[in-house]
Parts: structure tokens; sequence; C-alpha cells
């Protein structure tokens, strides 16, 4: 991949397997090879973009478009049934904040193994561990079982060691529609502080705020690329075709 690209998808596309009946999937292990006992539904379909380095770019869409599939693709969480994806560096993936953390140890001890998860070494773990404590910002709490967390004081651990990965490219998923309004505020203005260095890939539906931060917007429809240019022109595109779906229902009813 040329060093001008963070990140590059050609023709990137997902199925997933529906099967009508709950043995239909016994029967597809099974007789397979001479029978399709599922559907596919293809949640994206022929996906291409590229990010430069140092580009921050947005993606809009409805509930359904594929953004998050498309998302989790890029940090491999999930892989893509046909096309390929190359990233250039290291990814901080804010996506379910949290979900991957063990109830039972603390907020500093699954601290330290998300931050080595995302590749810090032991010696970089242990120089920013305290950073990542005052991030969270959760007090003694991050001493205690995380079992006993809310779901808001679970994101700011997540989100703080993301914060402190040493990251190249974040890849963010509505991080800033989760926990309280101090918290989201604390998110924006890393991802902001983050965008003077770094590529960023981010899912939000606050519009106004992918306007300020990206270069760039792509509009996903149907897990298909229906626009990605200006953000101020494919956010107002976007507004519009949102606007006129809604005028339909109205009418129908």
């Amino acid at each position: 991949m040329s060093s001008e690209f963070a990140i590059r998808c050609g023709g990137v596309g997902k199925a997933f397997q529906l099967y009508a009946h709950q043995n239909d999937q016994l029967k597809q292990i099974l007789f397979g090879l001479w029978k399709k006992f599922y559907r596919e539904k293809w949640v994206l379909n022929d996906v291409n973009f590229t990010v430069q380095r140092g580009e921050r770019v947005g993606i809009v869409g409805r509930n359904g478009a594929g953004k998050t599939t498309l998302l989790q693709i890029l940090c491999g969480i999930t892989q893509p049934t046909k096309g390929e994806f190359e990233i250039e560096g290291r990814i901080a993936p804010i996506l379910a904040l949290g979900s991957g953390f063990d109830g039972l140890l603390t907020g500093r001890e699954n601290a330290r193994i998300g931050a080595a998860i995302l590749g810090l070494s032991r010696k970089e773990v242990d120089a920013c561990i305290e950073d990542i404590a005052a991030f969270a910002d959760i007090g003694p709490f991050f001493e205690q079982p995380m079992r006993i967390y809310s779901v808001g004081m679970i994101a700011r651990v997540a989100f703080a060691i993301c914060a402190h990965a040493q990251a190249d490219v974040l890849i963010v998923d509505e991080a800033l529609s989760v926990g309280d309004e101090i918290f989201q505020k604390k998110c924006e203005n890393y991802i902001s502080e983050f965008a003077k260095t770094g590529t960023i890939l981010i899912v939000s539906h606050s519009l106004e705020f992918l306007k300020k931060l990206c270069t760039r917007v792509l509009w996903l429809e149907n897990g298909v690329v229906r626009e990605i240019g200006d953000p101020a022109k494919v956010i107002a595109h976007y507004r519009a075709a949102m606007k006129a779906e809604q005028g339909q229902k109205i009418a129908w009813r």
C-alpha cells in the first residue's frame, strides 16, 4: 500500500447467512455441499474508498446502512465476504466501549490488559496507566471490580485506554452518544485534538460535529457508498434525503 494512504477499501462486501429454521444451520453443515439452507443478506456491497494520512473522514447513514459492520471489518472484528482492505499504522478502535472487559477484574487490571491488546508494551503500559486513570476520572472505583460499574463508568475507562494507545489511526463508532454530557465533551475534545496529527474514521449521528471535524464525509446507504466528498455538501444531501423520506412516511399515514 502506498504510504500516503492510511486506509484503503477495495470492493469490500459483507453477507450474513440467515436461516429460516433453527435446524437449518445443522443441515447446512451436513449437506451444504449439495444444497444451500440459508439466504444471504448483504449488509455491505462493493465499498471502495481511501483515506489519506492525516485525513478525518466521517461516515453517515441511517440505522442498518452498514456503518458499524464496515468499522468492525477494518478493526479485524469480522472478516469481509469479498474484497480487501489495508490499514497502515497502529489502530485505536473506539467501537462497543468496554465490551471486552472482565467484570471480575478491577478497572486498573482491565486497563492494563486493554492497553496491551492495543499494542502497548509492558513498559509503555506502566508509563501511561496513571494517565489512563486520570483521564477516566472515576476516582477510587478504578481499583474496584468492573462488575459494579455503571455503563458510563465502563465507557470512561474504555475511552481512556484508547486515548493512550499511541495510535496512528482512530476508528470511532458513536462514542459521543455514550455516557454523561461531561464525558461526551471529553470524547469530543480528545478526537478534535487527535485530528491535528492523526487519521480519523468516525461514525456519528452528530452531523454538526462531523461537519466541523471532518475533511470529507462518506454517505453509506443500504450497504453501498452513495456519496463521498465535502462534508457540508454530503451532509446537506443526506439531510434532504432523510427529510424527503420522512415526508413520504407522513403522507402514507
